[in-house]
């Protein structure tokens, strides 16, 4: 049976902090399940899923904090299970653009907490356009269940859209031909 531990490190950015990532998770026998790596401002952030047996993970657990103080990174880890597909009709990519307006994020992920949908992956940048006026650009994945009319969930997301200024372009990603 396979474990899986959930590592996030953060801090200043330097070349080759990945590799000495996959380098100990090599060395401890783990095999990396999935990752993300992003920059915010000048901090280097890294989320990693990892696998292995009950020893490779202990192994991991007790060999990566070294690894953070040598990297100065802050580290969190924390065991988990496998990811549990749920039964879904769709996903949708919904990305807003527009004029950056402070507690459009707090809108938009109250409106789908509101109708119990399931966020799959969300991606937001703010900046100033060529005329120096911030900009905001957000991209959304949603799992959408059975339960949940797919065309009124449409209009809806427009509708939000438009109460917040902002345009709005959607895609399906699978399950529905349109």
């Amino acid at each position: 049976m396979s474990n899986h531990l959930v590592v996030t490190a953060m801090g200043a950015d330097r070349p080759g902090i990945v590799s000495k990532f996959a380098r100990l998770a090599s060395e401890c026998d783990c095999d990396i399940v999935d990752s993300r790596m992003a920059l915010f401002g000048n901090e280097f952030t890294l989320i990693m899923m990892l696998s292995g047996s009950w020893s490779s993970i202990t192994k991991m657990e007790s060999t990566l904090p070294s690894l953070s103080v040598e990297l100065e990174l802050m580290t969190v880890m924390k065991r988990t299970s496998k990811h549990t597909t749920q039964n879904y009709i769709s996903r949708l990519e919904v990305n807003f653009n527009g004029h950056d307006q402070r507690g459009t994020m707090k809108k938009i992920t109250q409106f789908l907490a509101d109708r119990s949908l399931d966020l799959g992956a969300v991606k937001s940048h703010a900046e100033e356009d060529n005329d120096g006026k911030p900009s905001q650009n957000i991209s959304l994945t949603i799992n959408v269940p059975e339960k949940v009319d797919l065309e009124k969930l449409e209009v809806s997301i427009h509708q939000l859209a438009k109460e917040l200024s902002l345009e709005c372009t959607l895609e399906h990603m699978q399950g529905i031909d349109s």
